[in-house]
């Protein structure tokens, strides 16, 4: 076993007592007693710092902690810190490193010379001994549903690891999911939140553009332009300041997707049926009064339609429904000339930049961290993130934008380009991602979905879906649900048998309290299969993060 670390040099008691019951919590996990915890993290709180105090708090009982992120760059950051308070008993596990290292480590910590495990999804079942803490960071992030059989989710595996060891579990974030306000509201975890005071004090000003009637007044036109008047205004005083702005869009590349001007269905090719979209290498030698000169392309079949007219209305105009990265970045500089502009996304994704004036424009999720904090931070195409047909997109966009919004510093400001009366664009201009979660989980509460009840997705060709079905005794309160096409998306794993057309979906519906009993059955029934030695594609998920 690693060296004991000295719990109070490795936990700063005085920044956890700014969150209700946070002393409390820590006297708990000092003394090993296993609290379960959601932590909701204030803006601008130092997270990685927070967690290695987590797992300082439990190594210097001599037990072993498990803290999980969602990518290389949070991994990067809270091993540093880690390291910084534990030394060499922390290790990192995530698949980028090589086959060599990562077996290394794994006897490390299966050894117990490494007492504080920091990784991936993948390290949720690292083995680590007398295991006191497991900690997940950001539990939203789809990056913890596993895409292989059989599909575990890594929120799952930590609250089940922490059921049957007794270790402590901390599901901590800037915003909730609503399985972790279920486990809330059950009582199997408690809030660790700070109070609504203290929370106003460390976010910065969140504003929506004509939000009143005198902003209105000033700028007529603040809800229908993609950039408003007041944006460009709250980025002049930023770099006049000398401070960095943060612009967030969905997408990268230049215009990814064309629909008409009209009546804004997606413009279609007329062969394919694929979509429109102007060339890269002709859109980015344009301007905006120019883009409608250049025929679009199909990005399907590649042909030019040089004679595009809607089918829905006849207009023969076309607009761009989400600008991308690269050509808001264009606008901006023409914006703000002699500025330096910095893009982050894609391949290039940037860690952290420089302090200094300049205008950085991320994708989603790929925001890089400016020391002291952004200025300001526009966050722009609201509706292309509120809008996709996902069961988790509300939840999905309150969660990126408070996790741009935590970028700025303190009394910065961060501008919404969104309808304000929408419920999740309220929940970020008050900072309440409780008050979201517990919607959420309402109102999956009243249709049937996950968490309120336990769903099974069931895919593949009518002939596999009927042979599971009839070698599986479902249970007496099931709920069938379909079949329907499946998502394009989903449909990966059966290009290579089957057409799109014959792959299907249903799903079983159950009560919470027969999820075990479902999940029992699907077990014997594919067991039975195999006995007949049958190959018809078929796949089982249990409470899939891609439902709809």
């Amino acid at each position: 076993m690693g060296d004991a670390v000295d719990p109070a040099v490795a936990v700063d008691h005085g920044l956890w007592g700014r969150y209700i019951h946070g002393p409390a919590f820590l006297t708990a996990l000092e003394g090993g007693k296993g609290p379960r915890a959601a932590w909701q993290a204030l803006p601008g709180e130092d997270w990685p710092r927070r967690l290695a105090e987590l797992a300082g708090a439990v190594a210097g009982r001599g037990q072993s902690a498990i803290l999980m992120v969602p990518d290389q760059r949070d991994l990067d950051r809270v091993l540093a810190e880690c390291n910084r308070l534990l030394g060499d008993s922390a290790v990192g596990l995530s698949a980028g490193l090589g086959p060599a290292a990562r077996y290394r480590r794994w006897l490390a910590v299966l050894r117990g010379t490494a007492q504080v495990v920091v990784g991936t999804r993948s390290a949720v079942f690292a083995p680590a001994k007398n295991l006191g803490l497991i900690a997940i960071w950001d539990d939203g992030d789809d990056t913890y549903a596993e895409p292989r059989s059989p599909y575990p989710h890594a929120r799952e595996v930590a609250m089940l690891r922490s059921h049957e060891t007794g270790a402590a579990f901390v599901a901590a974030g800037f915003a909730r999911t609503a399985e972790v306000q279920a486990i809330v509201e059950t009582g199997w975890a408690h809030d660790l939140v700070a109070d609504r005071m203290v929370v106003r004090d460390a976010a910065p000003r969140i504003s929506v553009p004509g939000d009143t009637d005198l902003a209105m007044e000033r700028d007529p036109v603040a809800k229908a332009v993609r950039i408003p008047g007041v944006a460009y205004a709250a980025a002049r005083a930023a770099l006049k300041e000398g401070a960095g702005v943060l612009v967030q869009v969905p997408r990268r590349g230049y215009v990814p997707s064309l629909a008409c001007a009209k009546c804004r269905t997606p413009a279609r090719c007329r062969h394919c049926n694929g979509p429109l979209a102007l060339p890269d290498g002709r859109a980015r030698h344009s301007d905006s009064q120019a883009d409608a000169a250049h025929s679009p392309n199909c990005r399907w079949c590649g042909i030019t339609e040089a004679a595009f007219r809607c089918s829905s209305c006849g207009s023969r105009a076309l607009r761009a429904v989400v600008i991308g990265a690269s050509r808001t970045a264009e606008e901006l500089g023409r914006a703000f000339p002699g500025v330096p502009i910095r893009g982050s996304g894609g391949g290039a994704m940037l860690d952290t930049v420089e302090p200094g004036p300049q205008v950085v424009v991320a994708t989603v999720g790929a925001e890089p961290v400016l020391p002291g904090g952004y200025g300001v931070a526009l966050l722009l195409d609201s509706w292309a993130l509120l809008s996709r047909a996902d069961l988790r997109a509300s939840e999905d966009t309150l969660r990126r934008w408070m996790t741009a919004a935590t970028l700025v510093r303190s009394r910065g400001q961060v501008i919404v380009m969104a309808e304000a009366a929408i419920p999740t664009v309220q929940a970020m201009l008050r900072w309440d991602p409780v008050w979201h979660a517990r919607n959420e989980l309402a109102a999956r509460s009243e249709v049937g979905f996950p968490p309120a009840v336990r769903m099974a997705a069931v895919d593949g060709t009518s002939d596999s879906i009927a042979e599971l079905l009839s070698a599986t005794d479902l249970p007496a309160d099931v709920e069938v649900l379909g079949p329907v096409p499946l998502p394009d998306g989903a449909r990966k794993p059966f290009s290579s048998g089957d057409t799109p057309a014959e792959v299907e979906r249903i799903l079983l519906r159950v009560d919470r309290k027969s999820g075990a009993a479902l999940a029992r059955a699907l077990t014997a029934a594919q067991a039975i299969r195999s006995t007949h030695r049958s190959d018809a594609p078929l796949r089982i998920q249990i409470d899939p993060v891609d439902i709809g």
